[in-house]
């Protein structure tokens, strides 16, 4: 018999048997994908060293922040800024004295004239509360919680995606009529809040909850401070990357009036409802975002590892099956969404001040005079959320 060639070994499979082996080999190449990864991710967790970190000393009791009224606010406010404005400079001389000049040179311009932060905490890698605008008087408040790599030594990035907010959101001759969604002050804040250990992107910490889980509590409580000095401003957060992972964990009992998931790899949760929070929940993703061939799975991790029992987050946020409302992200790629001009820029500030979106989908109806449902302060209705609040 003469021997098959590899045209007839693969003619000779046919029928009901080769229909079934297709339908397998896509079930099997992502078995083995999700076999390889978890023992990638499994083997660093355990016992994984914290890398050496740059030295700070313990930042000063903060002036509190007890007042709604906005001057007297405002007074409270630059006591903080100068007091944070201190440890800055503290760190920067520590930094130096050790060597790590890079690190001395980000603190120094950080403490700069003009730069307002809330906290400042130099140990650990870093924590930071910046805020762009007037914060007294807000009535438009933007918390931006950054994802991956982002720290003290590279902060200028992330206080630059803050300041094209910021601008973005600054009214123009066409917000010069009022509408509901315009109504108040028109006075936004954007505030880049770096409060937690960020992971490095592809590292075993970015691929789980644990971090997210540490960081919840902070985010929490800041945006409850947030509310208690400013009782009537619009609150959204912004959570870009693992920085959605983050608000997700936070979402449960967080008073915030809209979470926007963007660039995200997912929640950890299957659905919108998972957050159990009375926010809009909005999601949006450009074209050029690496971060769509992310798997969206959930997988268990081994018993021997520590921490979180599970790899990955689960249902994609722009998936319809999440249930979030989602927006235009245009075509940039996953660092573009705060670029000046860009679709996605445009549109997270219109979810700031309470506007629809342009392009986005699932669009309530509007009036007759073309407006979206908006209550007096720019926050959405049920019928704007596109569902009744429910208990966090």
């Amino acid at each position: 018999m003469m021997p098959l060639t590899r045209t007839d070994r693969t003619t000779r499979i046919t029928g009901p048997a080769a229909a079934r082996a297709e339908r397998r080999a896509p079930r099997l190449r992502r078995a083995l994908l999700a076999a390889c990864v978890t023992a990638a991710v499994a083997l660093p967790l355990v016992g994984a060293a914290r890398p050496a970190e740059v030295p700070a000393p313990a930042p000063p009791p903060l002036p509190a922040l007890t007042t709604t009224s906005p001057r007297d606010l405002a007074a409270q406010l630059d006591a903080r800024y100068a007091a944070t404005r201190t440890a800055v400079t503290a760190a920067e001389r520590t930094a130096d004295t050790h060597g790590a000049h890079q690190r001395a040179r980000a603190l120094h311009t950080m403490a700069g004239p003009g730069r307002h932060f809330l906290a400042f905490d130099g140990r650990d890698g870093g924590r930071a509360a910046e805020v762009v605008g007037d914060l007294a008087r807000a009535d438009r408040i933007a918390v931006l919680v950054p994802g991956a790599d982002t720290d003290l030594d590279r902060y200028a990035r992330f206080r630059s995606g803050a300041r094209a907010l910021h601008h973005a959101l600054r009214p123009t001759p066409r917000d010069s009529l009022p509408t509901p969604a315009t109504s108040g002050t028109g006075t936004p804040a954007v505030i880049g809040w770096l409060g937690y250990r960020t992971p490095a992107t592809g590292s075993a910490a970015s691929l789980t909850t644990g971090r997210a889980e540490q960081a919840a509590p902070a985010l929490r409580a800041f945006v409850t401070e947030l509310r208690r000095i400013r009782p009537d401003a619009r609150i959204t957060l912004l959570c870009h990357s693992y920085g959605s992972v983050v608000c997700a964990r936070a979402a449960a009992g967080t008073p915030a009036d809209a979470i926007v998931l963007y660039g995200s790899p997912g929640t950890g949760f299957d659905d919108a409802a998972g957050l159990r929070t009375r926010a809009a929940v909005w999601a949006g993703r450009a074209d050029g975002d690496w971060i769509g061939g992310v798997p969206h799975l959930r997988l268990p991790l081994p018993p021997f590892t520590t921490g979180p029992g599970e790899l990955g987050f689960g249902t994609d946020p722009v998936d319809p099956a999440f249930g979030a409302r989602r927006f235009a992200a245009g075509g940039g790629g996953h660092s573009d969404y705060l670029a000046p001009g860009s679709v996605p820029l445009r549109n997270l500030a219109r979810i700031v001040t309470g506007r629809q979106p342009t392009d986005s989908s699932d669009r309530p109806p509007a009036d007759a005079a073309g407006r979206q449902p908006v209550d007096a302060t720019g926050r959405e209705s049920a019928d704007v959320t596109g569902r009744e609040p429910t208990d966090a």
